[in-house]
C-alpha cells in the first residue's frame, strides 16, 4: 500500500483582501515617508546667506552668459541661411 502524504496548501489572499490590506496600510507609508523626509533635511548642511547670495550671482551670470552665446549663434545661423535661400 502507498501512502499517499497529504500537502496542506496555504491559500493565497484574494485581490479583495490584498487590496483592503494595502489601502489601510497607506496612511502609515505616507506618514514613515514625511518622518524619514524630515530625517534627512535635518541632516542637511544649509549655507550661509552669504554663500547663497554668491551661488545665485553665479548661476544666473551664467544663465545671462549663455543666452547671449544662443542668441549670436541663432542670429549667425538665420542670417547664414537667409543668404543661402538668396543664392
Amino acid at each position: 500500500m502507498s501512502e499517499k502524504k497529504e500537502v496542506k496548501k496555504t491559500e493565497n489572499p484574494g485581490f479583495f483582501a490584498r487590496a483592503k490590506s494595502w489601502v489601510t496600510a497607506l496612511p502609515g507609508r505616507i506618514a514613515n515617508a514625511f518622518k524619514n523626509m524630515v530625517a534627512e533635511l535635518k541632516k542637511v548642511a544649509w549655507p550661509s546667506k552669504k554663500d547663497l547670495i554668491n551661488y545665485s550671482v553665479v548661476v544666473i551670470g551664467f544663465v545671462v552668459a549663455l543666452a547671449i552665446i544662443v542668441g549670436v549663434l541663432d542670429t549667425a545661423s538665420s542670417f547664414l541661411v537667409k543668404k543661402l535661400i538668396e543664392l
